[in-house]
Order: structure tokens, then sequence, then C-alpha cells
């Protein structure tokens, strides 16, 4: 799991939905071996955070209650929650990535979830898909920083 600590994500209005779902499981560490990310308890599995590092091909981890994201200029771009579940903001579904499970109201904010691993294809061809997803999301998430 990665030592350096993620920036705190920004309070834009754009991630509004997000933080409000974020906020409602957040908690801090319940004991000294409980996974932490801040002063947070960590909500995804360390492996997935590592995960989300290695797909977002060196931006910046932020970080909010617990869980770690990638944003550009403030706007969130893709999530990491549970063991394998990648939240990506995009204006649709991606159609060609495995889902997993939806959280309920963030789909109207743009939120689709996806496997982080896409077990159904090689893992050439997932890991491809996934990078040029989470790419999509950043750039996506640029656009929406004006808006």
């Amino acid at each position: 799991m990665r030592e350096d600590l993620p920036q705190i994500l920004a309070d834009h209005p754009r991630n509004a939905a997000l933080l409000a779902f974020l906020r409602a499981q957040g908690c801090a560490p319940s004991g000294p071996h409980d996974y932490a990310l801040g002063a947070w308890q960590l909500h995804t599995h360390p492996d997935l955070m590592d995960r989300l590092a290695e797909l977002g091909l060196g931006a910046p981890l932020h970080a909010a209650y617990g869980v770690p994201l990638l944003a550009r200029e403030g706007v969130a771009a893709v999530a990491a929650t549970g063991t394998n579940r990648l939240l990506l903001r995009l204006p649709a579904a991606p159609a060609d990535l495995e889902p997993s499970t939806a959280v309920p109201g963030l789909d109207r904010d743009g939120w689709w979830a996806v496997d982080a691993w896409q077990s159904e294809l090689t893992t050439v061809e997932g890991d491809h898909r996934l990078l040029t997803a989470v790419d999509r999301a950043l750039v996506h998430a640029r656009a929406l920083v004006g808006r």
C-alpha cells in the first residue's frame, strides 16, 4: 500500500453527491491495527488503493472520508470502494466494462460502478479498457470544473 498520504478532496459543488455518500459511511479507525487513510478508516481494500494509483498513471491520489480518489482541479473523477469497485464519473455508462454493484443515487450524478480487475477479460485487455476509462473520467472531471 502507498505510504504517502493523499490530498484531501476539495469541497467543490460537483463533489456534493459523492461526498454525502462517503460521509455517511466514514468513521475513525477502530484500533491501532485498523487500516487508515489519514484520520479515517480505510473504506477500500489496500490492494484496490494501489490499483487506483496504477490506473491513474501518476495522477495524485486524493481522499475523502477514508476513500481514495482521483480528481482534476478539485473535481472527483474516480473513487475506489469496497474490495473491487471503481466509481467512474462519466457522461454515460462505460459499455465495454464489467459493471460492479451500483451506488443508488450516484448514477444520477454521473457515477458508474465497474469491476476494478475486469476478470471476464484478459489482463491486457481489461487493463487497457480500465486505463482508457480512467483517463476519460479525468478528462470529464476537468470539463466539469467550470460548469
